[in-house]
């Protein structure tokens, strides 16, 4: 695959939150120097926890989102991410975006000592310090946003990510935007059903986009996974895993939630 260089800074509610993003970063105290005060503790890697034998199930920390409004406001990260663990999760995703999500780093370093799982630090990472920040937390790996990032700063934190020992999730929701992945040398690319400018779902994105990610490239299928059928139409199209982040987070008994959705076999892809 070859990537294309055009891209254009989106709109819409993506771009809102890459507004408030950019005043947060600019109030990031510290730099580089401090790595050192927060290595990660030893945990799997996120990439070998996705290669299991069934699809892999990241259960999601989500208060809210512009979407769906406040998904549980009373929400223990604590308890919930080791009730996930529990049911067999193979990593925890924290959404740490404080204005449009309610999410914190309080909630990244609360789930680091709940679980001993891979941490996924779910935001809208566009500066090396906020790498910086989940690092200093223990988290194991960062979402990239490739509609968020031209392909130059793409790249950039992809290196700066794995120069800190983190690894990287790639989202994508176009073909274009999956080419970009793969040329950046992405080891895990996500599929987003959801237009993060307008908010609007497309389930047949994934469907479409899963079987043409190279095979030694580990495919997660993001949104709209709710019950044990959207997992069995993940694997169907040959997801490695699924991101569960509004049905769990909601979930009185989050434990049997994902016991359920992690019973299902994974499929090679038919790409």
């Amino acid at each position: 695959m070859q990537a294309s260089s055009t891209w254009l800074p989106p709109g819409g509610t993506l771009g809102r939150i890459l507004e408030e993003t950019r005043r947060r970063v600019a109030s990031i105290e510290g730099g580089p120097a401090g790595l050192e005060a927060g290595s990660p503790a030893t945990r799997p890697t996120l990439s070998a926890s996705l290669r299991g034998a069934n699809v892999g199930v990241i259960g999601e920390i989500k208060r809210q989102s512009p979407s769906k409004g406040v998904l549980k406001g009373n929400l223990d990260a604590a308890k919930h991410s080791a009730a996930m663990e529990r049911g067999g999760a193979v990593a925890i995703s924290v959404l740490t975006e404080p204005a449009f999500f309610a999410g914190s780093l309080d909630d990244l370093a609360t789930v680091r000592d709940a679980v001993r799982l891979p941490i996924l630090r779910k935001d809208f990472h566009i500066d090396p310090l906020q790498l910086v920040e989940a690092r200093q937390r223990a988290a194991s790996a960062v979402l990239l946003i490739a509609r968020a990032l031209p392909q130059p700063q793409l790249l950039k934190l992809m290196e700066f990510a794995k120069r800190l020992g983190l690894e990287t999730i790639v989202e994508v929701r176009t073909a274009e935007e999956l080419e970009r992945a793969v040329a950046a040398g992405s080891a895990i690319i996500g599929v987003n059903s959801r237009n993060l400018e307008t908010l609007e779902v497309d389930e047949q994105v994934p469907e479409r986009l899963m079987p043409l990610i190279p095979h030694e490239i580990i495919g997660v299928w993001e949104s709209g996974v709710h019950d044990v059928d959207a997992v069995r139409r993940a694997a169907n199209c040959g997801a490695d895993a699924v991101l569960v982040g509004s049905a769990l987070s909601r979930a009185d008994d989050p434990e049997a939630l994902v016991r359920e959705l992690a019973s299902v076999k994974r499929q090679a892809r038919r790409g």
